[in-house]
């Protein structure tokens, strides 16, 4: 009896003991050792830059990887169990000397600086923990971020409709949770993402299940892998599909900037459809650019193609032809504008008269725009055309876009 009290006064003192690791098979299917596995098919990939993470390991005596969720340009991330708190942590292990780890790392210690009540603070994703973890021979030292899981992309979610876009009823709040996110990030934590796509994007968990189906799927039949030296490369295992999604976060931020830093000299940043035009053309920009990558990225998640490729017609990337489907969506750029860019003049002349080596593409909004008709259609592209503009002062800011007419008509 004396002995239950003082078990039970413990815990209600000291909160429940860690839990002990559990135990994972090795015997997984083994793949061909010859055959490049997920992060080894990145451009410039070597062995050593990337930690050898098996599941199982346990760091810093508290966060068991349990398996493997994906893979980026620059990471790994996993699904661990945090033994400490007996909860469920993402981990994003980088490579090597990371200056996207470094910078994301930057930016989470700043979010915990910011105090706010603003709603879009809860739709950016968070650090936990952070750590970093030297390889055996210390020659090689590791970024490491420790998050709340979270569910399918926007990606996946898109992938999974039938049409493979989203409808209008999803792309709606979709698009408010962005803003507000976004709105927060712009005004009171002075960040700008830079890197907006779908793929960053990701739902939160409502259903947890999701997480003790991954684990348990993992003991019971563990993930196909390689094995080179003694290194393991395992193959990525996809969450199911929870019974109720969550709201939309804005996450990975590995190339924001903030806006203090930036000054009149051009930096190169933005993926490549969603680039601004003062990006493209070499200039200084601010949080505007986001607003443009929103207008893109809208159009990409509604529409059954890109509104802007890129590229020509052998697929090289091409800023001509990048600014000829601008042109053909917004008309001509402002002629002072052109005469703040020195790599404006490639594909202008002095009179702004367009110069470039691809052919400006007889489109319009009206005419790509397949899913609505009549006045949804019209207040549909309104609400892009406030952000689809060719000067960046020009753009809607994301608390002026949360008051339009098309994205509050749910």
């Amino acid at each position: 009896m004396m002995q239950r009290l003082t078990h039970r006064l413990k815990q209600s003192i000291f909160g429940r003991p860690p839990s002990p690791a559990r135990k994972f098979s090795h015997a997984g299917i083994l793949l061909d050792s010859n055959d490049k596995l997920e992060e080894e098919k990145l451009r410039g990939y070597t062995p050593e830059h990337f930690y050898p993470v098996n599941i199982g390991d346990v760091f810093r005596s508290r966060y068991q990887v349990v398996g493997k969720l994906g893979y980026g340009g620059h990471s790994t991330v996993w699904l661990c169990r945090d033994l400490q708190q007996h909860a469920y942590v993402t981990l994003k292990m980088y490579e090597h000397d990371s200056s996207h780890g470094r910078r994301e790392k930057e930016v989470y210690k700043h979010l915990g600086n910011v105090k706010s009540s603003h709603t879009g603070s809860v739709l950016v994703r968070r650090a936990i923990d952070d750590f970093q973890i030297s390889s055996a021979d210390n020659t090689y030292s590791y970024q490491c971020l420790v998050h709340p899981p979270l569910a399918m992309s926007l990606c996946e979610l898109r992938n999974r409709t039938i049409e493979k876009v989203l409808p209008e009823d999803i792309l709606k709040p979709t698009l408010i949770h962005i803003l507000l996110a976004l709105d927060f990030l712009h005004t009171e934590a002075k960040i700008v993402h830079t890197d907006i796509q779908e793929n960053n994007v990701m739902l939160s968990v409502e259903d947890e299940s999701i997480l003790v189906d991954f684990e348990e799927a993992e003991r019971s039949s563990p993930s196909p892998r390689k094995i080179v030296g003694d290194r393991v490369i395992y193959s990525s295992r996809d969450l199911g599909i929870p019974k109720v999604h969550g709201r939309p976060i804005l996450s990975d931020f590995g190339e924001a900037r903030f806006s203090s830093s930036l000054g009149k000299q051009w930096e190169d940043v933005q993926p490549l459809v969603y680039r601004a035009p003062e990006v493209l053309l070499r200039m200084p920009w601010n949080e505007k650019i986001d607003i443009w990558n929103i207008g893109v990225l809208a159009w990409d998640l509604f529409e059954q193609k890109h509104l802007l490729y890129a590229r020509d017609s052998n697929r090289n990337i091409s800023d001509s032809h990048h600014l000829a489907g601008m042109i053909a969506i917004m008309g001509a750029p402002p002629k002072e504008m052109l005469q703040n860019s020195e790599y404006a003049m490639k594909f202008f002349d002095h009179d702004g008269n367009w110069i470039g080596t691809a052919e400006i593409p007889s489109i319009s909004l009206e005419k790509l725009e397949g899913n609505l008709r009549d006045t949804q259609q019209s207040l549909f592209l309104c609400f892009m055309r406030k952000m689809l503009q060719w000067k960046p002062e020009n753009r809607a800011s994301a608390k002026e876009l949360l008051a339009d007419p098309w994205l509050k008509s749910i």
